[in-house]
Order: structure tokens, then sequence, then C-alpha cells
């Protein structure tokens, strides 16, 4: 069985993987608030599982095991003093200023056994749950404060397990994300990368304490040799710095270059990978707006090791052809080409694809005209159902975590 981290690309053979089954988070979800929890929309939750269920299903049936969030924090809390410091900065983030209100959650937290625990972490404490625990008339108007209904948020976004870290190589970066909101998931990255004895001993290549922001879906591993990284609208040209000169520094890395894609910084076009993905060698799905709107940098050391960078100039398909040491490239447009059906399946993330082999990818079945450019082109795919998982604006890569992959 295979142990640590290997992500040498995104195409090697998926062996291992993490997914966050959709929980009552997403029953937390109020139209009132979903803009300050970056939803546009409420997942019916049965539904969305079954969806995800099959998902899964499909992962298992290519041989990939499926490895769950919840189950990798409940094993990173093998003391009860590591228990104590991860309830302890919960609650340090939580954002809850009145004093007793805090406790009080602190309480009904450690009240709970370690799985039921961190469910409720993630699925945010609504002020009636604390209050049906609460002994006293001072606690319940504590607990209550203002007209708000929680006293801790959701994490409904946290189902796309992509983001708030990432595996690269054979190391991990930890995310400083965007906005508060998604912030507190890495929290959860923090525990599994410093306590799961599976994971405690993976090179940091990036952490959550830095200042400047990084999201996973910025992140592609286009082979063992290069990195491409979105500076989008949610990841900073800073953070990519700082994840530049760790990881090609690092003494046994194997990666040489980054290619930094500057992409509109848009809501649709929120990460690289909203935009671009790669499913073969030669071939990647591209939404046909960024090929006139993208700059591509090239990060690497020179011989004194001190980083240089230059712009591309060249189409990108030359790009990719340069640095991928390839004859030819295949763009694979979302919609086919129809400027219509690409704005309507980019919104369902029909360039958003998880590949698990070299030429055989995980798509959304709804996103039946792109699906149909990539069996035109070679790709072999397996559609899932996505009725209700695409109203989070995330595909199969958006929800997925590899642990594991072979070389390519």
């Amino acid at each position: 069985m295979e142990t640590g981290i290997q992500n040498p690309s995104e195409i090697g053979r998926l062996k291992k993987v993490l997914l966050h089954r959709p929980g009552q988070e997403l029953e937390n979800l109020m139209p009132d608030y979903l803009e300050r929890l970056l939803f546009d929309d409420i997942p019916y939750l049965r539904e969305a599982q079954r969806e995800h269920d099959a998902f899964a299903e499909c992962l298992r049936e290519q041989g990939v095991e499926v490895l769950y969030l919840t189950d990798l924090v409940v094993n990173s809390l093998t003391s009860r003093e590591i228990r104590q410091d991860f309830i302890r900065q919960f609650l340090d983030e939580s954002g809850i200023k009145d004093q007793r209100t805090k406790e009080l959650l602190g309480e009904y937290l450690e009240r709970m056994q370690d799985k039921e625990m961190v469910s409720a972490m993630m699925a945010g404490v609504r002020k009636s749950q604390l209050n049906r625990e609460s002994g006293s008339l001072e606690d319940m108007l504590a607990a209550a404060g203002d007209d708000y209904p929680f006293v801790v948020d959701p994490m409904p976004n946290l189902y796309f397990t992509r983001d708030p870290f990432a595996t690269i190589g054979t190391g991990v970066s930890i995310h400083k994300m965007h906005t508060a909101t998604r912030n507190r998931e890495t929290l959860f990255g923090k525990f599994i990368f410093e306590h799961n004895p599976e994971y405690m001993h993976v090179p940091r290549w990036y952490d959550r304490g830095e200042e400047s922001s990084l999201e996973g879906g910025d992140i592609l591993v286009l082979s063992p040799q290069v990195l491409a990284i979105g500076v989008s609208q949610r990841t900073e040209g800073g953070s990519i710095d700082t994840l530049a000169e760790t990881i090609l520094t690092y003494p046994t890395t194997k990666f040489r270059k980054i290619l930094a894609f500057n992409i509109p910084k848009t809501r649709s076009f929120m990460h690289l990978d909203t935009v671009f993905t790669m499913v073969d060698r030669d071939k990647f799905t591209v939404h046909p707006n960024i090929l006139s709107s993208i700059t591509v940098y090239v990060m690497e050391l020179d011989e004194n090791r001190k980083m240089k960078i230059r712009q591309e100039d060249a189409r990108l398909e030359d790009i990719l052809k340069e640095h991928l040491g390839l004859d030819s490239v295949t763009l694979i447009e979302c919609g086919h080409g129809s400027e219509i059906d690409a704005a309507r399946e980019q919104w369902s993330d029909g360039s958003n694809t998880l590949a698990i082999a070299p030429g055989e990818a995980v798509v959304y079945s709804r996103n039946y005209v792109t699906n149909r450019s990539l069996e035109e082109a070679g790709v072999k795919i397996h559609a899932i159902p996505s009725a209700e998982l695409s109203r989070g604006r995330g595909g199969p890569r958006c929800m997925s975590m590899p642990l594991w992959r072979e070389f390519p």
C-alpha cells in the first residue's frame, strides 16, 4: 500500500484520492448569507450526497482508493493534548467575540466523540443548538447574541478538497485562502500534516500563516519538472513567489520551472482549473475566452540559483510544447467552440476535469457538449451525475485531492 504523498503530474494513474462527502454544512446554507459563504445556490443535500457517492464509486471502479477528509482529521487526533489544541485553534479562528459564548462552544464540542466533533465543526453550529446546551438564562442570552443564526459559520465549500491544500510532487502546500470564510478549512490540513501518522513527515512547500493568498485550484502539476500556477481572483503573485522559491530550491525536488498563468480576475474564472486542465500528455481542456487574455511567465533558477522570470509572448499551444517537450498540443475548447455553449457549460465547470490516467478523465454528465469534444479528441470519459454538486461552482477536479499517482 502506498504511504505518504506522490503527485508527480495531472495525468499519472490515480491510486489514492482525498474527498469530502457533503454534510450538514450544506443544510446550513441560507439565501441571505450565500454571498458571505461563496455560494450562488443551495444544493439539495440528499441528492448531492447521492451524486458524490456515485463519484466515489466511479473512482473505486477504476482502482482508486478513496479516503475521506473527516477520517483523516479524526486519525490525526492521536492524544488528548492534540485534541484540546485542535479545539482551541478552532475556537480562536471562529470569529466569536463574546468570551462566554466561546467557552460554551468549547464545552459543547468537548463533550462529543471525535468524528461527531469534526463533523460539527465542518457543519457550523446554530445558536439554537448551543441554546439547548446552555444551563442558565445568562448563558442562553450570551449564546443568542444578535440576529445572526449561527454561533460559528458552516464550511459548505469543503467538498471542494482541491483548494485548502495541494499535494505537489512528494510534498504539500497548506494554503492561506483568499477569504476568511474558507481560511478556516485549512486548519484541518494543518492537523493532518502535523499529526496524522501517515502524513506528518511530508515536506511543506507553503504554510497557512503566510501573508498572501494561494488556493489549490490554481496549482496544476503538468509534469514531474513543471508546475503551472494561476495568478487569479484567489491566488496572488506574492504567494507564487514564495512557493516558487521554496519548491525550486528544495534539495531533493525534481521541479525545474513554474509557469505562472495570469488569468482574468472574475468569479467565473476564479481558479486556473476552472478554465484549463490537463487530460493527456498533449491534450488540455481550455475555456476559449482565456486564449486572448492570458499571459504566461516562466519562473526558474539561473546558474547562480537566483530566481529569474520572463514573459512568454507565444501562443498557449507553443508555450506548452516548449516547456513540456511536446511535438504537438491539442486544446479542447469548452462548449465545442460555441460562445453560448461555452458560457453555459463553463458555469457548471465544463473545463474542470479530473484525469485518472493519461487520456482518461472524470467529467460532469451535464456538460455534454464539452464531453463530446473530449471524446472526439480521443479522451475516454467517465460522466458522473451533477445536478446538485455543480451548484457549488466546482467540478470533478475541484472535488478531489490526489494523494498518490503513478508516474505518467
